[in-house]
């Protein structure tokens, strides 16, 4: 049976998948709140042509849309893969109290990877951090999606630039 935390992050797995489907990178979030999913994201970049279309941005959005108000206090944000330093800062503004977080970045995490802005003395909150919660699920998840592009990307480079693999297809 299935832990609350693990509970929760399938269901950022979830947002995740959402994402690939639309070929972003596939990350998701969910924001929960006296134990209900208050506000769910995903990654929207390319879509939207928006830096700031983070999973993590759209989700604190929506539930300070949900709770009528900035500060998340009481809040606990369930991530696939560790923020980067725009959204754990956003992460530290809203007041979050708690950042679940399945796969680290080695490249861009901002919640111990690379430095840890979720819990610097120098600001006046701290968020407590989880992590490694389906851990392994979701690190392979995202393996396999930059695997796969990586392939498409070779292929469409082969058929040239004029034929893509979408036009292989039909």
């Amino acid at each position: 049976m299935l832990n609350k935390d693990e509970k929760y992050m399938k269901q950022a797995l979830a947002q995740a998948k959402k994402a690939a489907g639309i070929g972003e990178v596939p990350i998701g979030c969910v924001i929960v709140y006296e134990d209900k999913i208050i506000a769910r994201g995903y990654n929207r970049r390319k879509t939207d042509k928006n830096t700031l279309s983070h999973a993590e941005l759209t989700a604190i959005k929506k539930a300070s849309r949900k709770l009528g108000d900035w500060r998340l206090e009481g809040c606990t944000m369930y991530v696939t893969l560790e923020p980067c330093q725009m959204c754990a800062g956003a992460i530290v503004q809203a007041r979050m109290d708690r950042v679940v977080i399945a796969a680290m970045s080695p490249k861009s995490g901002c919640a111990g990877s690379i430095l840890n802005l979720l819990q610097m003395d120098e600001f006046n909150h701290k968020v407590e951090i989880t992590t490694g919660v389906l851990e392994e699920e979701c690190s392979e998840f995202l393996t396999n999606f930059f695997t796969d592009l990586r392939k498409r990307l070779r292929i469409e480079k082969e058929l040239g630039k004029d034929e893509t693999v979408e036009n292989q297809m039909l």
